[in-house]
């Protein structure tokens, strides 16, 4: 017994000695690590713009900044993970902005004087998001006062108010360069005569023309035969089509995580034991408050604000009871019914039929207008349908939903119309036509004029799987992945395992969703680490509702694409070509006069067609489609000249000018110049951006931390 007290005496000891080892243990096993930063140059790039490496606590810093102005925006509201996603893209382009076009303003000397920052604020030339956030409400004009006002008194605002006007402010500088940079390309921007002169002919000179076209389709497969040396051949000379950002692909099993029966038998009993404590509870708001799982746990509602499960059943609603539970997917709501109260806010519920007869229109318009409407009245007397009628005869957009303007509040509608559906004590049709500025109405009340409201406390809970089961699928999902080591035995064991396998192909870096996968990011960035390679088989990720084993089938770098990843599509191409060699040598020996003949020389694939209203501007044909060639080679034959044939996308074509209308020169081309400088001056902003992107080279890779 002396020796069991003695242990029992030093085992505190012993526990505190044991944790501390082992989390000096932790830590020592961390600091030698091969993340650690002691003995290892951790790189720390998040990317590189216009020759600038971007460092992770630079970019973390901007992340910072820009989530901190969007919490202050806010209210205090916390991010969830789509808007903190969202923010560091913006956290990016934001750095872009600041290097790229940093480089470029300093090559030009461009800069924003202090004086030009105050002349935004309070001078003669105010920031136009100034102007709309200080407009008097009276007059619908800026209010320079009001401005000035709120100047003199930002600090004596809360410090929350006054980080939003220093952030605002912050940005005024930069603001402007941008606008200075860009006005200045936007200006230096000319159109010549000559310019314009081209659009002018492109819009109105005309020809008629006849074509011959043969698709490709017309020569078999079979006919041709396509060498890996011509494939390699075509790519190397079309890269510029196939540049393609980096990818990665990868098949993957999920193991669900879905509730056991025995999981759904204790929620039942946990959910009846709720109602139970939520019927028999004092303070119902508290309760709910305390037990939903939800958001919204208490509130008021007028009839047609209520919960669908209850507005379905209003008129046996009863105070103190609990309804429900109520399943949408694997989650339970219960209600009670608080209290039934009245509110000092009447509604009501109507349709209307209205026939347009406006206060302006001529007496007659409005006498034959409420002819029709005491027409429509009788026919509704003797027993007619009132949507049906609504559809047929309202002049209101109500009309399509058989005049049905759902529940409204006392004083909302005209006051015409607003006496004659809140002066109805019983549902049913008003017995008389009542005229407004917009006409007549016809009306129905369906839900006379009612005060209630209900206040209703709601509990919301899910059914989740339990621990239990959590492990049981992740036991089966390790066990999967310690059974493969690469593809092919990742294949085979889910043939035998009789698993579905999806497919995800050209992974971008920074993608968060794997088909209908959320927050799948560790998986992107599993496939991107530069010590996976292709066909390896991950480990074990757990999603929200699912464990996830993937494996690497394809990984492409930025560049141009391989031969692998375009061959489908090179071989269609490199096909057609040949395709059009053989139409183009037998169209050639045909010894016919018209294109017609031409066509029935060549067989039931060729065939002829006319266009009459052919414009010098346009790019395609009837039938043919994208055919630029054929339409400028049109144009530059004399009518009644024929073409050799000529190769388009899908075919190839003969074409005949018939006739020919040049536009004649006219003396004043400014109207066309107008027009190019405007389309030029709106895609003006975009290519500057993104010119300046792409003479910064920028190096994205983020991914390897986010």
């Amino acid at each position: 017994m002396a020796l069991i007290n003695t242990i029992r005496e030093k085992m505190g000891t012993l526990v505190v000695i044991a944790v501390g080892v082992s989390i000096l243990a932790f830590v020592i096993a961390d600091l030698l690590g091969p993340q650690s930063t002691l003995f290892n140059d951790v790189d720390r790039t998040v990317g590189e713009i216009a020759g600038e490496e971007v460092t992770l606590e630079e970019f973390q810093a901007k992340m910072d900044e820009l989530e901190a102005q969007f919490v202050l925006q806010n209210g205090g509201r916390n991010l969830t993970e789509d808007q903190r996603s969202a923010i560091r893209s913006q956290a990016w382009e934001a750095l872009i902005a600041e290097k790229a076009f940093a480089k470029q303003y300093e090559a030009l000397g461009l800069a924003v004087t202090d004086e030009e920052v105050v002349d935004m604020v309070q001078g003669n030339n105010i920031s136009p998001e100034l102007k709309q956030s200080f407009v008097n409400p009276e007059t619908g004009e800026f209010d320079r006062n009001m401005l000035i006002n709120y100047l003199q008194n930002v600090q004596n605002m809360p410090p929350q108010q006054q980080a939003m006007w220093y952030a605002y402010e912050s940005n005024l500088r930069p603001s402007r360069k941008r606008l200075k940079y860009e006005y200045m390309l936007i200006n230096s921007d000319y159109v010549t005569t000559a310019e314009a002169k081209r659009e002018y002919m492109k819009q109105n000179s005309v020809a008629e023309v006849e074509y011959l076209y043969v698709p490709y389709y017309a020569v078999s497969d079979s006919a041709v035969e396509v060498t890996e040396a011509e494939l390699e051949a075509y790519l190397q000379a079309h890269q510029d089509e196939y540049e393609t950002e980096a990818g990665r692909s990868i098949k993957y099993v999920t193991i669900p995580i879905q509730p056991s029966a025995e999981d759904r038998e204790l929620f039942t009993r946990e959910l009846s034991e709720l109602k139970r404590d939520f019927a028999a509870a004092q303070n119902d708001s508290l309760f709910a408050l305390n037990n939903t799982e939800g958001t919204q746990a208490f509130g008021s509602y007028a009839p047609d604000q209520l919960p669908e499960e209850l507005r379905s059943n209003i008129n046996n609603l009863q105070e103190g009871e609990v309804y429900g539970p109520f399943q949408n997917g694997n989650n339970y709501v219960l209600y009670k019914v608080s209290e039934i109260a009245e509110d000092t806010l009447a509604r009501a519920k109507a349709s209307h039929i209205l026939i347009s007869a406006p206060e302006a229109a001529p007496e007659e318009e409005r006498a034959a207008a409420r002819e029709e409407a005491e027409a429509l009245l009788k026919r509704l007397r003797n027993g007619e349908d009132f949507a049906t009628l609504a559809r047929e005869f309202s002049d209101d957009p109500s009309a399509s939903r058989g005049g049905d303007l759902g529940w409204f509040t006392e004083g909302r509608m005209v006051e015409s119309f607003n006496d004659a559906v809140f002066g109805q004590d019983e549902p049913g049709l008003v017995n008389r036509v009542v005229e407004t500025s917009y006409g007549y109405h016809l009306i129905n009340v369906t839900e006379p004029e009612t005060n209630t409201v209900y206040k209703v406390a709601k509990v919301e809970t899910e059914l989740a799987p339990s621990q239990a089961t959590r492990n049981q699928a992740y036991r089966q999902a390790e066990m999967f992945a310690s059974s493969v080591e690469d593809q092919e035995s990742f294949e085979a064991q889910v043939k035998e395992d009789s698993l579905n396998v999806f497919t995800a192909r050209n992974l971008g870096q920074n993608e968060r969703r794997i088909n209908d996968m959320y927050e799948a990011r560790p998986i992107v960035m599993w496939a991107y680490n530069e010590n996976t390679s292709v066909g390896e088989v991950s480990e074990v990720y757990e999603l929200e509702d699912r464990y996830v084993v993937a494996v690497l089938t394809d990984a492409t770098e930025k560049g141009v694409a391989s031969l692998s990843d375009v061959r489908d599509e090179l071989i269609a191409k490199v096909k057609n070509e040949e395709k059009a060699a053989i139409i183009k040598e037998k169209l050639a020996s045909i010894d016919a006069g018209t294109l017609e003949e031409m066509a029935a020389a060549f067989g039931p694939d060729a065939k002829v067609y006319t266009a009459s209203d052919l414009k010098l501007g346009d790019f395609s044909l009837p039938t043919i489609g994208f055919a630029p060639k054929v339409v400028g080679t049109a144009f530059a034959l004399e009518p009644g000249e024929v073409s050799e044939p000529l190769e388009t996308q899908n075919g190839v074509a003969v074409v005949k000018t018939l006739a020919k209308t040049m536009a004649p020169e006219i003396a004043d081309y400014n109207a066309y110049r107008e027009q190019l400088q405007q389309s030029r001056s709106n895609r003006i902003p975009y290519l500057i951006t993104e010119a300046v992107r792409e003479a910064a080279e920028i190096e994205d890779e983020r991914y390897k931390f986010f």
